[in-house]
């Protein structure tokens, strides 16, 4: 994906390889801040390679960066299969958040999987991130009981993109 601009001098643009830390950084820093445990070799794991667990599997992961080039977003796309992809990582610095981002980042990844030709985008969550899910059902997510969730998230949710 080219970069995107989003008002001011912020950009989202695809992340690389050289993004892992700040990747990792800023997702973990956003889960302690809301009372929720990384989990680098679990439900985390994917962050160790972005381009290899997103990006080369058929999905996308996607850096906001603010005007002085510090990635404060994160939004990934990750492909289950052909038609099917779960929402993972869309997390805001604190800095980044109460602008709108939220926002941008989810109508990004809902156009983004519509061009890639998913059908269904499901997307599982912790009840804490209270105003996260607010913006998912502002969008027309449905909840729903997946077979498993993973270890931090307690309910899980759905979109058809057709």
């Amino acid at each position: 994906m080219a970069s995107a601009h989003l008002g001011s001098d912020w950009k989202l643009r695809s992340a690389n390889e050289k993004d892992g830390e700040a990747i990792r950084r800023l997702v973990f820093d956003v889960l302690l801040e809301h009372g929720l445990r990384p989990d680098p070799d679990g439900t985390d794991a994917d962050l160790k390679n972005v381009v290899e667990s997103y990006q080369m599997r058929g999905g996308l992961f996607d850096v906001l960066i603010d005007e002085g080039g510090e990635i404060v977003g994160t939004v990934g796309l990750f492909a289950v299969t052909s038609d099917r992809c779960e929402l993972r990582k869309m997390y805001l610095a604190r800095r980044a958040r109460k602008r709108g981002h939220g926002k941008r980042l989810l109508e990004h990844a809902l156009k983004e999987a519509r061009a890639m030709g998913f059908h269904r985008l499901e997307l599982e969550t912790a009840a804490v991130l209270v105003k996260a899910i607010a913006l998912y059902e502002r969008y027309g997510f449905q909840r729903y009981q997946p077979d498993h969730l993973a270890p931090r998230c307690d309910c899980a949710y759905y979109l058809n993109l057709d």
